[in-house]
């Protein structure tokens, strides 16, 4: 089996792993999008927010199991 092989594989794995913990990633993100948010003292709020949107986007698509661009959310 080659490198791009296993890669792939393993890409594979992380897509599943993700799909299937999608809410706790989602709830993960925005814990620490909060904590930077606080640490930052509202600095860079809006793109924080756009990650936390991004997060949300993905975790209602993986649980309808419709995650394009193999789980990334672009």
């Amino acid at each position: 089996m080659g490198l791009f092989d296993k890669l792939k594989k393993n890409a594979g794995k992380a897509k599943d792993l993700a799909e299937q913990n999608a809410d706790k990633i989602a709830d993960g993100v925005d814990k620490a999008t909060d904590a930077i948010d606080k640490k930052t003292k509202g600095k860079f709020s809006d793109h924080l927010d756009k990650v936390d949107g991004a997060a949300e986007d993905f975790a209602d698509k993986a649980g309808k199991g419709d995650t394009p661009n193999g789980g990334r959310t672009e």
